[in-house]
């Protein structure tokens, strides 16, 4: 694997990580600032559920596209082309009335986050050393899920006093971060280019199926994320009628797992830093989706909504732990040539499985009630993660094989040495 081979470059992670940030909240408040626009407008579900659809199916359908394109392409032109793209739809969007143009430009700035994604997480292994990785995703980390933290929360506030033409043109303005990091950013990948600093290596064509470990990680995010998922639509219903809490009450509550992403990204990198072993990350990995499990499970007990917000935060700091260690067990297992292909893959994967969650959600709204669907979000996630400890184990004993039959030849050579 390929990762600087001079010292870190941390202003160059800053930069990338302002940009996500700035932009994912740009994104989160021109998608739910046209959500309240829509519901205001008195549009149905239907066209509610399009809007939702058309601002995630584009990071499902277009990831072996995009994330080529970013193992392919100049990072630096991937990401001024895709900010202006965006900046300019989001100004369309800020003067669009009918309802299907409104839904393909959704669709359209989805694209450009179906490109700019990939491309930020190939490019920050490429800035670190391999022992500051887990510091520098976490940073990453950190920015993305703060802005998906406040776009929702200045959409709520701007819509309110403004209407829907000032946040679409602050998210435009927003989209603008992306070309500012283009131009700043040092670091390069792409095209034909090798980052400076980086150690190229010769390796064959990469596919996902030849690493067990990786396909393994992988299926198990979109594993649980599907049984899990539903709960993001079913959470509004329980806390707003089954525990009568407000509409503030059902923001710091949702808002509690995103802190506690937050939390585990940061105490997970210092754990992820003293994890050798890959074997080790993706077992822990699955762990961590068990605790998410147990809390939506244990969230269906509670009488009153404010106790959602410590268990719903512990909830979190397993999502973010999991989260440092899939990605570093990309960023150690995936030539450097082909992270964009890697992470955009795995974007998609977890991103079509919420899909997922999304709709069995809305169907199982219409035959049971919000609390008992809470309790089955969570004993549907503990039993996906028990039925995935034999695979995860299995891979990780044939990962751990491989390694000796490695380390064999050497330790042979060492022995037959002249006395």
């Amino acid at each position: 694997m390929s990762f600087t081979t001079g010292g870190s470059r941390w202003p160059d992670v800053w930069l990338a990580a302002t940009a996500r940030g700035i932009s994912s909240c740009g994104n989160f408040l021109v998608t739910s600032a046209l959500t309240l626009a829509l519901q205001s407008a008195g549009a149905g579900g239907l066209a509610v559920s399009g809007l939702l659809l058309a601002a995630t199916l584009p990071l499902v359908a277009l990831a072996p596209l995009t994330g080529r394109l970013a193992d392919r392409v100049d990072s630096r032109v991937l990401l001024i082309a895709t900010g202006v793209g965006q900046a300019a739809t989001c100004l369309a969007l800020a003067y669009a009335q009918d309802p299907v143009l409104v839904i393909a430009l959704v669709a359209l700035l989805a694209t450009g986050l179906a490109i700019s994604q990939p491309v930020i997480s190939a490019l920050v292994p490429a800035m670190v050393r391999p022992e500051d990785l887990p510091r520098a995703g976490a940073l990453n980390q950190t920015a993305g899920t703060l802005g998906a933290l406040a776009g929702p929360a200045l959409a709520g506030l701007l819509v309110g006093q403004f209407g829907t033409r000032v946040p679409l043109l602050l998210g435009a303005i927003s989209y603008l971060s992306l070309v500012a990091a283009g131009l700043l950013v040092r670091t390069r990948r792409g095209g034909r280019r090798t980052p400076a600093g980086v150690t190229a290596a010769v390796a064959p064509p990469w596919r996902l199926r030849r690493d067990p470990l990786l396909t393994v990680m992988v299926g198990s995010v979109a594993a649980v994320v599907g049984a899990v998922g539903a709960v993001n639509v079913i959470e509004v219903f329980f806390i707003r009628e089954t525990l009568g809490s407000s509409a503030t009450v059902y923001g710091l509550v949702t808002g509690s797992w995103t802190l506690g992403i937050v939390l585990g990204a940061w105490l997970f990198a210092r754990v992820a830093r003293r994890l050798a072993d890959d074997g080790a990350l993706l077992g822990a990995g699955l762990v961590l989706l068990g605790g998410c499990g147990l809390a939506v499970l244990a969230s269906a007990a509670v009488p009153s909504a404010w106790l959602l917000v410590p268990i719903w935060l512990l909830g979190g700091v397993g999502n973010g732990g999991d989260n440092v260690f899939n990605n570093l067990l990309l960023a150690r297992r995936v030539p450097e040539a082909a992270r964009g292909r890697a992470f955009a893959f795995f974007g998609a994967a977890a991103q079509g499985a919420a899909m997922g969650g999304y709709l069995v959600g809305g169907l199982l709204l219409e035959v049971a009630g919000p609390r008992t669907l809470v309790a089955g979000c969570g004993v549907a996630g503990l039993l996906v993660v028990v039925a995935l400890a034999w695979p995860v184990r299995r891979a990780v004993r044939a990962e751990r094989a491989a390694a000796v039959r490695a380390a064999t030849p050497a330790a042979v050579a060492v022995t037959a040495k002249p006395r």
